[in-house]
């Protein structure tokens, strides 16, 4: 007999079945687990992940990589349902344990899934679902911006922290995801249109480079 599943419903006017619903809520969880761990660089950070209590990192985790990936998938459905697709999330099973696993090594490789739809499509949209993900990533930086500001306005690393993170997640996602290769987003949008492609992506990177790389942003904090 199959496990229970929970019941579908319909959220801002869209509907998730139930089985949908479980796979996104198994990839955000297992993604805020895994971030977790990355962040305290796997086994060699347990004694300050347990320092820190454990709970409130993982929350950490969860409300930035796990909304950042959360949002890069619904960002697909709404835009495929859009075009009178039908789309679903399905979580991958096998490269939600590769997340955790590696993160428990000091990195980190994340592909939580991807939403499935079917239908009549022109390439044009096709390049629309693909690059609606990483523009929802490049749109929540600004969420977590006023986060990154009021931090150290209030006194609290926690805030300062979430903000950082969300930021700096959310802006390697989108460039990683632009890269053309495989089955990347990127692959879709060029293969719809170049110029657009290279208006999302250059920013992107340059903003990956700048405040992750050289920045160094997301990576501080006490865990």
């Amino acid at each position: 007999m199959s496990g229970a599943t929970p019941r579908g419903r319909r959220i801002a006017g869209l509907y998730f079945s139930g089985v949908e619903l479980r796979d996104l809520l198994v990839a955000w969880l297992a993604l805020g687990v895994a971030f977790t761990f990355f962040f305290v660089g796997g086994t060699a950070g347990f004694d300050r992940l347990l320092a820190a209590g454990v709970v409130l990192p993982l929350l950490v985790g969860l409300l930035t990589a796990g909304v950042a990936f959360l949002l890069h998938e619904i960002a697909h459905k709404v835009v495929a349902v859009h075009y009178d697709q039908v789309a679903e999330f399905r979580a991958d099973t096998s490269m939600l344990f590769l997340a955790v696993m590696s993160s428990l090594l000091g990195f980190i490789f994340a592909a939580p899934g991807a939403v499935h739809h079917r239908g009549r499509l022109t390439k044009r949209e096709h390049g629309h679902i693909a690059l609606a993900g990483p523009v929802v990533n490049l749109l929540l930086t600004l969420v977590f911006l006023p986060a990154l500001l009021v931090g150290p306005v209030v006194g609290s690393q926690v805030i300062t922290l979430i903000g950082s993170r969300g930021i700096a997640i959310n802006v390697f996602l989108a460039a990683f995801n632009l890269i053309p290769y495989g089955p990347l987003d990127g692959k879709t949008v060029i293969g719809w249109s170049k110029p657009v492609w290279a208006a999302i992506f250059v920013p992107s990177v340059l903003l990956a480079v700048g405040l992750v790389i050289v920045g160094g942003l997301g990576f501080g904090g006490p865990f």
